[in-house]
């Protein structure tokens, strides 16, 4: 590798941020892990036993309430457990029109992977099961609102029809191994990718060019102007992969603890604008329903928290 062009000092920043963000990233990986993995294999196991399903049928008369048929409780319950990419293949074996699956990203948009995330919110401060509660009780509050705000007439779906795939015993395993697998090597890329990524903004002060950049939004939505990387982070790469770099934040002490749980607050209802986000849209719902409303969901849900001084 040549380093034509850079100086001396500039290639020291550059090395100095490998040599500190990888050992940060294998911390955080093994950690991820730890929680990712038997959270998958014990929701590919209710789904195969078909207790899953049992467990939705509780929630059909609460979301016939909000406008959604109750197979789609189906997809949100799974919402609840893990990322996006298994409600959405759920989505695509349902009959339904944009405008209840507008309904049901919403929901899930706010509630997916809520386990895993809501532990990355507890070691940045906050209460896991308040931020778990307010992640779930929002997705419905946010469903009663869409189903009240969403034009009738959206169209309908062109999904898929094609039923799930019934797997025996051995090859579901090997099939959540196999998924297992990429999930592990995807994320330690993404992972140590991001860490060093963060130390180079360190090292040539893009954070703190960020962080004032995106100071004045923060006043806006009710939280402090210390917090304005770290919801910038949150909302390109998420929770899950931006763990580490939240994590690290709050242990280094750049954000007050009052601070932080002010953010997950807002974190809690609208992270992830871009890829969770796009996921949808690519399945057929309008991009605003699921941005600008939840952006203004969240920065209602601050302030009203601010209102009653819970911090």
């Amino acid at each position: 590798m040549r380093w034509t062009g850079i100086s001396s000092a500039n290639k020291e920043r550059v090395v100095e941020a490998i040599r500190g963000g990888i050992p940060k990233a294998v911390k955080t990986i093994g950690w991820l892990l730890k929680l990712i993995i038997p959270i998958s294999l014990a929701v590919r196991l209710l789904q195969y036993t078909g207790l899953l399903d049992y467990i939705a049928q509780f929630l059909h008369p609460v979301f016939q309430a909000v406008g959604l048929p109750g197979a789609s409780a189906i997809a949100f319950v799974c919402s609840l457990f893990l990322p996006l990419y298994a409600p959405i293949a759920i989505i695509g074996t349902l009959h339904l029109t944009i405008r209840e699956i507008s309904i049901l990203a919403i929901m899930c948009l706010i509630s997916h992977n809520t386990l895993v995330e809501s532990a990355v919110q507890k070691k940045t401060g906050s209460s896991f099961w308040f931020v778990w509660f307010l992640r779930v009780g929002m997705s419905f509050v946010a469903a009663f609102l869409w189903n009240q705000l969403l034009p009738e007439d959206m169209g309908m779906s062109a999904g898929q029809t094609v039923a799930l795939e019934e797997l025996t015993f051995w090859p579901m395993l090997l099939d959540w191994g196999l998924g297992a697998l990429k999930l592990c090597l995807t994320m330690a890329l993404i992972v140590t990718g991001l860490m060093i990524l963060q130390r180079l903004m360190e090292a040539f002060h893009v954070m703190d060019w960020l962080a004032h950049f995106f100071a004045p939004f923060m006043r806006v939505m009710g939280l402090s102007k210390d917090s304005s990387f770290l919801w910038f982070v949150a909302n390109i790469i998420g929770l899950t992969y931006g763990s580490a770099i939240l994590i690290e934040q709050m242990e280094n002490k750049r954000l007050s603890v009052a601070d932080a749980r002010m953010l997950n607050n807002h974190l809690a209802i609208s992270h992830s604008l871009l890829e969770d986000t796009l996921l949808f849209v690519a399945i057929g719902v309008p991009l605003f329903w699921v941005t600008v409303p939840r952006v203004l969901l969240a920065m209602a849900v601050v302030w009203v928290l601010r209102l009653l001084r819970v911090r």
